[in-house]
């Protein structure tokens, strides 16, 4: 193998998605203090919260709060979750940079998530990605349970690749495909992304691995052998999913730092700041993360 890429787009999603499941209430001064820390690491996009309803997700009703005080760095993006319209207008009275809308290709997923079925869904996405466009904001589209759903079991790639190119034509920028609850094997990432890059740019796609079963690595090593090189984690694999039971921590910021470093392919991040911020979470959160490069330094390694 000799086609990797010189360098990788690494889009930290800790704040929202990897708090989002946490029971711990983290203070808002301990999240504004910590997208600090990011922004100081070299990442050129963090999401740092989601505009939704607070009884949906209450570690994340102080989006407002948060997107007003932290120190935003020129050429860092940041990015928020929007679920509607009115998360929209949300996020466009705080600046942010980036509204990411999301939908399943599970329906049934979708249903349990979003409360709509997948047809349901295009015009509630549509209204939010025109308005955010109009305003000059990037969009982000996120699509869950692509290699496979906790209700209905596999997904057949033709149903990524539909729901994709629609979010697509309605004016998605970017396409992150989620294994939402860390079942897929490099295998299967071999062959859906086979079947999507043949109706859809690789520069378009960006994979949001969940290391439920200790695949996340090696699933973004299969991608990155097809040219992907945009890729979402949370530091020390904070994370889950409030919709799918059983699915653990997203990939891990510093393992994949770790090892994309280690492979000689450039990222932009400084680890020793990325192990500080992590050392921060964890302390505001109580427990251990579970990276490895966090059990290793938690042992004194």
């Amino acid at each position: 193998m000799n086609n990797w890429p010189s360098a990788v787009t690494i889009k930290e999603v800790g704040p929202r998605d990897g708090l989002q499941n946490e029971a711990i209430q983290v203070a808002t001064e301990d999240k504004i203090h910590w997208i600090d820390m990011l922004s100081e690491a070299g990442f050129q996009s963090i999401e740092f919260s989601s505009f939704v309803h607070p009884k949906w997700i209450p570690q994340l009703k102080d989006a407002r709060e948060v997107a007003g005080h932290i120190k935003r760095k020129p050429g860092i993006m940041y990015a928020a979750l929007v679920p509607n319209a009115k998360g929209l207008e949300a996020a466009i009275e705080t600046k942010v940079d980036e509204a990411a809308v999301f939908m399943s290709a599970s329906e049934t997923h979708n249903k349990k998530n979003i409360n709509k079925t997948i047809d349901e869904t295009f015009p509630v996405l549509e209204e939010v990605v025109q308005k955010a466009k109009q305003q000059g904001m990037r969009v982000r589209g996120y699509l869950s349970t692509v290699f496979g759903c906790p209700y209905a079991g596999d997904i057949p790639a033709e149903n990524v690749i539909t729901i994709s190119r629609r979010l697509l034509d309605m004016g998605v920028d970017e396409l992150s495909l989620g294994d939402t609850i860390g079942v897929a094997n490099p295998r299967q990432v071999d062959e859906v992304l086979q079947k999507v890059l043949e109706n859809i740019s690789k520069d378009k796609i960006a994979m949001h691995f969940h290391n439920t079963q200790g695949m996340a690595l090696a699933n973004v090593l299969v991608s990155l052998q097809h040219g992907i090189t945009t890729y979402d984690s949370a530091l020390g694999g904070l994370g889950g999913c409030p919709y799918a039971q059983g699915a653990s921590g997203n990939l891990a910021t510093d393992d994949l730092v770790h090892m994309l470093h280690g492979m000689g392919i450039k990222t932009g991040l400084n680890e020793e700041k990325l192990k500080e911020a992590a050392l921060f979470i964890q302390k505001a959160l109580g427990k251990e993360l579970p990276s490895h490069q966090m059990q290793i330094l938690n042992r004194g390694g």
